[in-house]
């Protein structure tokens, strides 16, 4: 069995440490406790980790996240993964800092990733990993929030929140996305 983990975040180390780039970080997380490493490949980085009998194929888009459809598509084909064994991680305002959750399918929320993605595969069917920034900016203030680096409150927490997204991963591919919802989407 394969599997598609996407990591939604933008190239250039202008985001680098941005909340839009949790995708990314969550990818960088799990190859590092993994012991693998990305390479340059066609729209984007990629890398693979075999685990109890599954493959993970990792791909961080290089589209940049308004684009990150175009990459996706390319990765499902090529690997020729079924869309039911896709999972996009993306960044969400609407959750709490810290909170993760885990949906089989949904509307993009206004994310514009999100929303490319349903556009290029012609339909939202496909399971995404929420990783919740917050919304503690002021109005009118979102984009630069997204973009804006991580604070140090969040940065000391982070580490174990993409630890948490780390195993949410494992777990899609292994006990599957219902019993992974429920073990996972309240912690």
């Amino acid at each position: 069995m394969k599997y598609l983990i996407v990591g939604l975040g933008n190239i250039g180390d202008e985001y680098a440490e941005t909340r839009h780039n949790v995708g990314f970080k969550v990818l960088d997380a799990f190859a590092k406790a993994s012991n693998i490493s990305f390479e340059d490949k066609r729209y984007g980085s990629k890398a693979e980790y075999k685990f109890k009998g599954r493959k993970y194929i990792l791909i961080k888009p290089a589209t940049y996240v308004n684009l990150s459809g175009k990459a996706v598509n390319y990765w499902l084909q090529k690997e020729k993964i079924p869309v039911e064994n896709l999972l996009v991680i993306v960044d969400d305002v609407a959750l709490p800092f810290g909170k993760h959750r885990l949906k089989a399918k949904g509307g993009d929320a206004g994310h514009n990733g999100l929303n490319n993605i349903a556009q290029i595969l012609g339909h939202n069917n496909y399971a995404r990993l929420r990783i919740g920034i917050g919304d503690n900016y002021p109005k009118g203030a979102q984009v630069n929030y997204v973009l804006g680096k991580w604070n140090d409150e969040e940065l000391t927490l982070l580490p174990k929140r993409l630890e948490l997204a780390v195993e949410i991963i494992k777990s899609f591919g292994t006990a599957g996305l219902n019993f992974t919802m429920n073990s996972f989407n309240n912690k």
